[in-house]
């Protein structure tokens, strides 16, 4: 299989992009109303724990991904199956961030055409993306990565005319409970997910700086969206931006400067059609690698276009309607993934120590 090699930098750009794609046109942590600035924190702190376990995996098990580090630890049978769990659990994610940018595009801009002929445009061009390699994404994602900053920067400055203090006070209004309930739903969507590159930065061009990429690209995409959310919390309100499936394009089509500027929801559409992009293309390649690992497939670009077909019949059929879309991702997903995403990786990071420390015993007595 041919060593696709990517950097440091643009391993935090890809952590950037992955965090704020589908992300960018919520508002992240609404539970905790105006207090949402202290979920942010709270919920950051809550994931780097886990991020650091994702990254320690990294470098006990030097150029393996998840997929490699789970038959290590836990042989041939007991392994294969997690790896068939993992690789459903990347599988349903990707379809779920496709029916997303698919119900938004038809939402938004293409209410007449089905969402179906969208889904099959973004999800091949995905596709085609990934077949280039992953050095391509990885190049690609470095130069995406400024056009999002340039315009949060625009969006931020152009809506303080329209931001009210008020929305934000007064401070703990309702105690700290909300405030949890935030910081708990910030961690599990986006943060969290990051789990997912950990099946596939197994060819970073150093081992010495994964801490750096992983601990970097948390805290930028979270200073990123905390900017976003509380810029549409101080434009639109707790209660309107809690009634809006999308608050960050409410937000950015109330931005007007006399007849020059107006109408700049393009924006944020850019921003999330950007790191749609990158976060379904890294969730079709993990995708790939776990079917490649179960069914011993050594070159996993073979079966790309396959998986993209199959990714798009269950997007088409996974969802009634926007509306049951935002339940199961309210009241669902986090509970759901919760085991794939915290409990799975802490059982296989003591394993993996254990497995280690008992090598180097054994290496140490011969």
């Amino acid at each position: 299989m041919h060593k696709e090699n990517i950097s440091t930098k643009q391993g935090v750009s890809l952590i950037i992009l992955f965090i704020i794609g589908s992300s960018s046109i919520f508002t992240q942590g609404l539970e905790a109303g105006g207090d949402l600035w202290l979920a942010f924190i709270i919920g950051i702190g809550m994931v780097i724990p886990i991020i650091i376990i994702y990254a320690r995996l990294h470098c006990l098990f030097p150029n393996k991904n998840l997929f490699d580090i789970i038959e290590i630890c836990f042989g041939k049978i007991i392994g294969k199956v997690m790896i068939v769990l993992y690789t459903w659990f990347v599988y349903f994610m990707m379809s779920d961030i496709v029916v997303n940018y698919s119900q938004f595009i038809h939402v938004v801009s293409f209410p007449e055409t089905p969402q179906i002929i969208i889904q099959i445009v973004f999800v091949f061009l995905c596709a085609w993306g990934l077949k280039e390699g992953m050095e391509v994404m990885g190049r690609c994602s470095e130069v995406f990565l400024y056009i999002p900053i340039l315009l949060l920067v625009f969006i931020v400055l152009l809506s303080i005319p329209n931001m009210d203090i008020n929305h934000i006070a007064p401070v703990l209004s309702k105690g700290m409970k909300p405030v949890f309930e935030g910081a708990f739903s910030v961690m599990t969507f986006p943060f969290i997910q990051m789990i997912v590159f950990t099946m596939v930065f197994e060819d970073l061009n150093t081992n010495k700086s994964i801490y750096k990429i992983y601990l970097g690209g948390v805290l930028i995409g979270g200073i990123y969206l905390l900017l976003l959310s509380m810029t549409n919390i101080l434009v639109l309100g707790v209660e309107s931006a809690t009634g809006i499936y999308y608050p960050s394009h409410e937000t950015a089509s109330r931005i007007k400067i006399g007849d020059i500027l107006q109408r700049m929801e393009a924006i944020v559409s850019i921003v999330f059609l950007l790191g749609g992009f990158i976060k379904i293309s890294i969730l079709l390649l993990c995708t790939c690698k776990g079917i490649s690992k179960i069914f011993k497939i050594k070159e996993y670009h073979l079966i790309i276009l396959p998986v993209a077909l199959l990714q798009i019949n269950l997007a088409y059929f996974q969802y009634d309607s926007v509306m049951y879309y935002f339940e199961f991702n309210r009241d669902i997903w986090p509970y759901y993934h919760f085991p794939f995403q915290i409990i799975f990786p802490i059982i296989i990071w003591i394993v993996a120590e254990i497995k280690q420390k008992n090598s180097l015993t054994i290496g140490y007595k011969k």
